[in-house]
């Protein structure tokens, strides 16, 4: 039982001191930035079309059922003008690599 309790036992560990906030004062900018949603709400007026669309495709095989749809969204325009952009001038100089945008933000 000793050599499982080597183990699996609690070891008298000393809690590491927090770091004083002086130091982590280098993020306090980020306070000052917006985030840009990827998707935005969609007009009411488009959620019938949308729905119908979706729903036919869902069902593929099976017409008997049922699917309810809870939430629309549509691209946000800016953020997709925004990483399209900001993508092409990275690929300029590696042109055979992917990038992938996963957040952005704006300077309020």
């Amino acid at each position: 039982m000793i050599f499982f309790k080597g183990f699996f036992g609690k070891k008298d560990t000393k809690a590491s001191e927090p770091i004083p906030s002086a130091t982590v004062s280098a993020s306090a900018p980020a306070n000052d930035l917006i985030e840009i949603p990827a998707f935005i709400p969609t007009d009411p007026n488009e959620y019938e079309l949308v729905s119908v669309i979706a729903t036919a495709i869902a069902a593929g095989d099976h017409p008997k059922s049922q699917f309810v749809v809870k939430n629309i969204m549509k691209r946000n325009p800016e953020a997709h003008l925004v990483s399209l952009i900001s993508a092409s001038i990275a690929a300029g100089a590696m042109p055979e690599s992917k990038f992938v945008v996963k957040k952005i933000s704006q300077v309020k």
